[in-house]
């Protein structure tokens, strides 16, 4: 069961759009975002929403969910490096361990159009994810990867930093509004219901992606 989702970017205009603000983007996509009433708490945006109201987005051919009784979302307002700071805040004010905690963020080692949900694991030299590790002293936390592709060139900082193409955002787009709905489905029944089938989800078809 997830009881707190953090969607992972860095604050300010200038990165609103960047590949880095993958997990941010998403959250504006959750069918259920217009519900949310969000405030300025632990380090960052933070708002609650009730089990009973998350429950209406059940999609009816799923099994019948074991609806958690609330659910912490939390936009850190630190850089990247430094969210982990404002998400050891929300847990420990809601005594939540790792492990009911799922990042929403973007991810080098999966390939534009795809995403994945994935527990646990290396970090990958993501600094959002070390900086959870570093302040809970573990890596034992869900992850919904968001992927965006390593760059030909070696400037992986000036890559993730950068806004996507023109050609990349109607992919983002499908990306983003599956990956929203998986999300809901993982609160509403559980991630490990969904894999393996979202182990390296394949949003877009690769033979779109390779056109760009």
């Amino acid at each position: 069961m997830i009881d707190l989702v953090a969607f992972l970017g860095n604050p300010g205009l200038e990165y609103s759009r960047s590949r880095h603000n993958a997990g941010r983007l998403l959250a504006e996509r959750l069918p259920f975002f217009s519900l949310l009433s969000w405030q300025k708490k632990y380090k960052g945006r933070y708002a609650i929403l009730d089990g009973n109201r998350l429950s209406a987005f059940h999609k009816p051919e799923a099994p019948v969910p074991d609806v958690p009784p609330r659910v912490h979302f939390l936009v850190p307002e630190t850089y990247m490096n430094l969210s982990g700071e404002a998400i050891h805040a929300a847990a420990s004010f809601f005594r939540i361990p790792p492990e009911h905690i799922l990042l929403v963020h973007d991810e080098l080692e999966l390939p534009l159009g795809t995403a994945s949900f994935k527990f646990s694991g290396g970090l990958g030299g993501h600094n959002g994810l070390r900086s959870m590790n570093a302040c809970f002293g573990t890596a034992a936390f869900w992850r919904l990867r968001i992927g965006i592709g390593r760059p030909a060139h070696r400037d992986i900082s000036g890559w993730v930093l950068s806004d996507f193409s023109a050609g990349e955002e109607p992919v983002m787009d499908q990306v983003l509004s599956a990956g929203a709905a998986a999300l809901t489905e993982a609160l509403l029944r559980g991630p490990e219901a969904l894999l393996p089938e979202w182990n390296k989800k394949k949003i877009v078809l690769p033979e779109a992606v390779s056109k760009l």
